[in-house]
């Protein structure tokens, strides 16, 4: 990832992937990502927390595999990179946009809980995976999602 776009967010699924397929064939999921931060507030001593929601987009074999292994409820580390996405909404012809986190790996927060990881098989034309293997191009395929079409 080049030009400082770098975003690395520790949380829970909010909702359970999404799997979509291109016109191309190509894998695209998407789910919802809360990130709590907590901290004590000096003058009250009270704990108080903020939430924040993020929007997760992976391709590939990354968006298969998160369809397969992530469910509502799973703490995850996701990092990718942040992506603006723009369109007229079809309904009034206003413009609109979101800010999603396009994801180049995502693994699960061993913190509160533990995890069997199995290596896949080596898919016809991509990377299987591990850490012996470069990743994917993680970039939307020519053919893919316009910019007109509203997200997911």
């Amino acid at each position: 990832m080049a030009n400082g776009n770098t975003v690395e967010l520790i949380g829970n699924v909010t909702r359970d992937p999404e799997l979509r397929f291109t016109p191309n064939g190509a894998a695209v999921a998407n789910f919802g990502l809360a990130v709590n931060r907590r901290w004590r507030n000096q003058k009250t001593n009270e704990w108080e927390e903020q939430v924040s929601f993020f929007d997760v987009v992976c391709w590939r074999e990354l968006a298969e595999n998160a369809s397969e292994s992530l469910t509502k409820g799973t703490r995850v580390m996701v990092s990718g990179r942040l992506d603006q996405r723009s369109w007229e909404d079809p309904k009034d012809g206003s413009k609109r946009s979101k800010v999603e986190v396009v994801a180049d790996e995502i693994g699960p927060s061993l913190r509160w809980a533990t995890a069997q990881v199995s290596k896949n098989e080596r898919r016809e034309g991509g990377s299987g995976g591990g850490f012996d293997s470069a990743p994917p191009a993680q970039e939307p395929p020519s053919g893919g999602y316009s910019n007109d079409e509203e997200p997911f």
